[in-house]
């Protein structure tokens, strides 16, 4: 497996694992892909040969030591989980912020065991809880957080 530069070529395959990865909860549209591409935040696919299997997107905003990072997505293909890709990825996102020195954000259902214990294994901690945040589940979600690299509780 390998983690690139999402292609945009790509961008439907990642509207169809949204359909089966988040079917309750309003699944991005190849339109919504395109528009993060088009508005320059990093994106990466996880590739098995040219076969997409994962993919995952940070935006960043201002600049270090003020910069902050946000996880917009991260989602892999439910016949490949549980074999390092979501990981891969996520380190992917994690060393664009490093070069940022960005604290960086991320929410997650707080019924996502798996991916809570993830995020907290790479330096993120539960800072908050958003009421209601997925639509239209009405599934709750926390907000971690993980300090810029480099500062006096960052990596």
């Amino acid at each position: 497996m390998q983690v690139l530069k999402l292609r945009r070529s790509d961008i439907k395959r990642c509207a169809q694992l949204e359909q089966v990865l988040f079917p309750g909860d309003d699944p991005w549209s190849w339109q919504a892909f395109a528009a993060e591409l088009d508005q320059g935040h990093y994106y990466v696919g996880a590739y098995l040969g040219d076969q997409l299997i994962g993919y995952a997107g940070l935006a960043v905003v201002g600049r270090a030591p003020h910069a902050e990072a946000e996880v917009h997505t991260i989602g892999v293909d439910p016949d490949h989980q549980g074999r390092g890709a979501g990981k891969a990825l996520l380190r992917a996102l994690l060393a664009r912020a490093d070069e940022q020195r960005a604290t960086t954000f991320l929410e997650v259902r707080t019924d996502n065991e798996t991916a809570i214990a993830m995020y907290r294994k790479h330096g993120f901690e539960i800072v908050g809880l958003r009421k209601r945040y997925y639509q239209p589940s009405g599934a709750d979600a926390h907000t971690m957080r993980r300090p810029a690299a480099g500062t006096e509780t960052g990596e």
